[in-house]
């Protein structure tokens, strides 16, 4: 193995001890969460050397940055799990339910509506987070938690949709663990029972508090290039 690679693999395990050490002090299983790489805007050399380095579960912000990264590599890696993390345009929505084995950015009827046509034509049915905007920021996407418990009626009873998870981003400025507590608390009050949260600086934090993926970029990666 080159040293780049010996380099990759030391950090992936880094981050796999951490996230295997805040689940048993949260008496939980390190089994029960998966480490989603966030390859988004990494360059090719760096793909590869997380697949090298066995990781197989990536996330993904653009549906067609993401189409030219993995649809060659799906034939050679049988066992990827392509997860879409960013906002979704109804228009892409038939693309992304044709990529994508996850879609964690369901946020609102519309876009409902578009995924339940796409999953019909393709014969794909991706499974479902719902993105909830805790800290209800106006310039974030996500359901407002208040609104939660109606939308996920809808779209269970209106497009027959199985909701696997909640997913949220917690504001910038504030501390993340009530807002990992309070997506929680709305996943237990919807019987929702799969939690996406926490990331490069916060997901040990996020583990704690019931996370069963979190979605790591920098510190597996590296910083993404500028350009």
């Amino acid at each position: 193995m080159t040293t780049d690679l010996d380099e990759f693999a030391a950090r992936r395990n880094a981050i796999l001890d951490a996230i295997a050490n805040a689940a048993r002090m949260a008496a939980r299983s390190p089994a029960d969460i998966a480490l989603v790489g966030v390859s988004k805007k990494q360059p090719d050399e760096r793909i590869d050397l997380a697949l090298a380095a066995g990781q197989r579960v990536f996330g993904e912000n653009r549906v067609q940055e993401a189409e030219a990264r993995w649809t060659h590599r799906r034939a050679a890696y049988t066992d990827l799990e392509l997860r879409l993390i960013g906002p979704l345009q109804t228009n892409k929505a038939e693309q992304a339910v044709a990529l994508f084995d996850v879609i964690e950015t369901l946020d609102r009827l519309k876009l409902a509506r578009e995924l339940r046509k796409a999953m019909d034509k393709l014969g794909r049915t991706p499974r479902l987070y719902v993105q909830v905007n805790t800290g209800e920021e106006d310039q974030k996407a996500g359901i407002a938690p208040g609104e939660l418990g109606e939308f996920l009626q809808l779209v269970r009873t209106e497009y027959g949709f199985v909701i696997e998870g909640l997913m949220c981003i917690p504001p910038v400025e504030e501390p993340a663990g009530p807002h990992f507590a309070m997506l929680a608390d709305l996943a237990a009050a919807n019987d929702v029972k799969k939690l996406s949260m926490g990331m490069s600086a916060d997901f040990e934090t996020a583990v704690k508090f019931g996370a069963t993926s979190v979605r790591v970029g920098s510190a597996l990666f590296g910083e993404r290039p500028s350009a």
